[in-house]
């Protein structure tokens, strides 16, 4: 049995970030699927792992990681031997820092959010998540536009941390089309060996 377990839910780009890096190193580890819609989360033995109630949650032997990004952070630096996803290089970490920052920010509060009032009916300002997923896809697509990934020339966990949500940013009300940059860096990271991508829902989550 695998000294590894990912508490995930299958529709959270915050679980399918840490589930599809657990697939890219090939990675064997226990999948617990929580029932969000149930409260799951909030029930006391789910909060002595995670205090604030959120999935991703990662337990590997007595090491309990929350937070998705974290979790990108632990497994880059336990199990990728060539250091390829996280680079010992200080200047290539900050890069990679900046693109976390803005996974755990603009694209949280612009796609993430976005979909959250479409697939999860959040009561969000939806135009307002609209407007940030746009202003910060014209950035991004402006600065991909001689770029494979995001970081360098070879995929990092920066990567990693933003492809969902973007990904499914159109479940959310928000068109990729006009960003053909963005577009190409989606596809590359859907052609890296071992990826997996997460189930789409346009519907509401209970419809």
């Amino acid at each position: 049995m695998s000294n590894l377990t990912l508490y995930r839910f299958t529709l959270s780009g915050h679980s399918h970030r840490a589930e599809l890096f657990t697939s890219l190193l090939n990675l064997d580890v226990n999948m617990v699927d929580v029932a969000l819609q149930n409260g799951e989360q909030k029930q006391a033995d789910f909060l002595k792992m995670n205090i604030f109630g959120q999935v991703p949650v990662l337990k590997h032997n007595d090491d309990v990681i929350n937070d998705s990004n974290a979790i990108l952070l632990y497994l880059a630096q336990k199990f990728d031997a060539n250091r390829t996803w996280y680079p010992e290089d200080i200047t290539v970490q900050a890069h990679i820092q900046r693109w976390l920052s803005v996974a755990a920010g603009l694209v949280a509060s612009g796609p993430c959010a976005a979909r959250l009032v479409t697939v999860f009916g959040a009561e969000l300002d939806h135009q307002n998540a609209i407007n940030i997923a746009h202003t910060l896809f014209k950035t991004m697509d402006a600065y991909l536009q001689n770029r494979e990934y995001l970081v360098g020339t070879q995929p990092t966990i920066a990567d990693i941390a933003n492809f969902s949500y973007i990904a499914h940013a159109p479940e959310g009300g928000v068109s990729l089309e006009q960003y053909p940059n963005i577009l190409r860096w989606l596809n590359n990271v859907r052609k890296l060996d071992g990826f997996i991508a997460m189930p789409e829902k346009k519907a509401g989550l209970l419809a």
